[in-house]
C-alpha cells in the first residue's frame, strides 16, 4: 500500500457516495481548497484530521496512517500536463509567469511568492456571458537575504 493508493481510494469513495469536496473540509473544518489538496495526497493531515477523513471515506487504520505522513508534493504524471484543466495553468504561467516575475519583483524587490504560507480561494462568479471561475491566490512575499 502508498499514498498514491489511499489517494485513489478517496476518490473512488468520493465518487460512490456522492460526496462534495466543500463538505468534507466542513467537517474538517479547514478551507475546501487545503482540505482537497490533503485528501488528494498533496499535504500532511494531524492525527485528528485523519480521523474525520478516514470517517468520511471509510479508510482502514493502515490506509489512514498515510494520510498523516509528509507526501511528494506536486505528484503530476507529466512534465508537461495533459489535462485540459491543468494545462491551461501551465498555459498561465508560460505566459503570464515572467508578468507575474516582473511585477513582483517591481512591487515588492528581490523575493518570491511563498506556497508554504499560502491560502487559496476558488468560487463560481455568476456572468451573463457565461459563469467565470475566480481563483484567488494569497502567498507571503519571501524576500532573499544578503549574508
Amino acid at each position: 500500500m502508498s499514498r498514491i493508493d489511499v489517494t485513489e481510494k478517496i476518490i473512488a469513495s468520493k465518487v460512490t457516495k456522492g460526496i462534495r469536496w466543500s463538505d468534507v473540509a466542513a467537517k474538517v473544518g479547514l478551507s475546501k481548497e487545503w482540505v482537497t489538496a490533503a485528501c488528494l495526497g498533496q499535504m500532511t493531515l494531524t492525527p485528528d484530521q485523519a480521523d474525520v477523513v478516514a470517517g468520511i471515506f471509510d479508510l482502514s487504520e493502515d490506509e489512514k496512517k498515510w494520510l498523516t505522513v509528509v507526501p511528494y508534493k506536486g505528484s503530476l504524471p507529466t512534465s508537461v500536463p495533459a489535462d485540459p484543466l491543468i494545462y491551461r495553468f501551465y498555459e498561465l504561467v508560460s505566459v503570464y509567469g515572467t508578468t507575474f516575475k516582473e511585477l513582483i519583483h517591481e512591487e515588492f524587490g528581490d523575493g518570491i511568492m511563498s506556497a508554504i504560507d499560502f491560502r487559496m480561494d476558488l468560487r463560481s462568479e455568476a456572468n451573463p456571458m457565461g459563469d467565470r471561475v475566480d481563483i484567488t491566490l494569497s502567498g507571503k512575499f519571501l524576500p532573499y537575504k544578503t549574508y
